[in-house]
């Protein structure tokens, strides 16, 4: 612990307050910002300080948020992907995915995820870009595999009330203005993001501010007189409505939704991190560019391939990804192989499969079969290009 203490830096000023809120059963307590961000307690000296040097393992491991909506939108992508999590008593902590035979999953705290990938306990983790950036702290120990998997999607934002000193006050640069702000009375901002929070309101040039750390329903923070403003996640914006709190414009500190994430170290000093990562990504991407499309098979009479063709490539609905794959029908007729139909396979998106289906049958297309996607393999996802590239391959 000692060791920990040392290298803490003076980044914020801690000071415990007393609240009678109910809006955390922790303590809470002041975080006043003060400092410059090049003084912040990096998630590197951490991971170094906790522990010295990751243990050298044979299997990879994965760290899966363990609780929510992000773990069962997790799971549920995962399986869409032909890698199902294969956990024999749900109060275990550990499981297998048993395509990919080297690879363990921990279920974990999204938190706990981020730190234990800086720690080198784990080698991948999927959680939200927002935890990813507030625990790991700009961390060059964290490398991005996947930026968009298209599920978990919110902001971090700022919000104040929609009455009161804020009524006409609409934007970040308008609070900024505010001559109410001084080191007596700053801007008493409740969050769960100490790390974010502090950083963005430097940025935008807002001194004084006080941030309170809470658990719970922040929104009741205004109401209750613990706070001034609320920097929270946000998805639709009901929440906050219905408890007359409004963001501010140019108040997001980020846009965030699940991502894949890797230990540098990990996926630099062990190949078979290397080589799983690839294969998480190569089954990720090609899921995701399948989400949205089916898969139509049809027979269609014409004289040539080509002639084909011409008809197929003459609706605008059929042009598949590259255009249609036309191959001959071949059936016997009085003693001889001939060729009258032809097989078309075409992908469509899902928004236009019945009038990509009308279109077939205009010109002439009978038998028409349609199939969901699991994936569509293109050549090598320029993700991995780009994510060799950040490793310095």
């Amino acid at each position: 612990m000692a060791a920990l203490q040392a290298i803490l830096p003076n980044y914020f000023t801690l000071a415990n307050v007393s609240s009678s809120s109910s809006i955390s059963a922790k303590r809470p307590v002041t975080i006043t910002c003060c400092a410059s961000p090049a003084t912040s307690f990096p998630a590197s000296a951490a991971a170094e300080a906790l522990n010295g040097s990751a243990v050298e393992r044979s299997e990879v491991r994965i760290g899966l948020p363990s609780k929510g909506r992000m773990a069962s939108e997790t799971l549920d992508l995962l399986k869409d992907c032909q890698l199902s999590v294969r956990q024999v008593n749900p109060r275990q902590y550990v499981a297998k995915i048993p395509q990919i035979s080297n690879l363990e999953v921990w279920f974990q705290r999204p938190k706990d995820i981020v730190r234990k990938l800086l720690t080198g306990d784990l080698d991948l983790g999927i959680v939200g870009l927002d935890t990813v950036s507030e625990y790991g702290q700009g961390s060059p120990e964290l490398i991005i595999v996947h930026d968009m998997l298209e599920y978990g999607d919110c902001r971090l934002s700022l919000a104040i009330p929609k009455y009161g000193i804020f009524e006409n006050v609409n934007s970040i640069s308008q609070l900024v203005q505010m001559p109410q702000w001084t080191s007596e009375k700053p801007l008493r901002v409740a969050t769960g993001f100490t790390y974010l929070g502090p950083k963005f309101m430097k940025e935008k040039g807002l001194e004084h501010v006080a941030f309170s750390t809470a658990d719970g329903a922040l929104e009741a923070a205004p109401a209750m007189g613990t706070a001034d403003a609320i920097l929270d996640l946000v998805s639709s914006g009901t929440t906050l409505r219905e408890n007359n709190l409004k963001e501010l414009e140019g108040g997001v500190v980020l846009e965030s939704q699940a991502v894949l994430v890797a230990s540098k170290r990990a996926v630099i000093e062990r190949s078979a991190v290397l080589t799983t990562t690839h294969e998480i990504l190569e089954r990720l991407e090609a899921h995701l560019r399948a989400v949205g499309q089916f898969t139509v098979t049809a027979n269609m009479k014409g004289r040539s391939a080509e002639e084909v063709a011409e008809r197929i490539l003459s609706q605008p609905s059929l042009s598949g990804l590259q255009g249609p794959t036309i191959s001959p029908v071949f059936c016997k007729r009085d003693g001889k192989v001939i060729v009258d139909y032809y097989a078309i396979v075409i992908c469509v998106l899902k928004k236009d499969l019945y009038t990509s289906v009308q279109q077939l049958r205009g010109i002439g297309g009978s038998g028409v079969l349609v199939s969901p996607l699991t994936y569509i393999f293109d050549a090598e996802p320029p993700r991995w290009a780009d994510f060799l590239t950040r490793l310095g391959h």
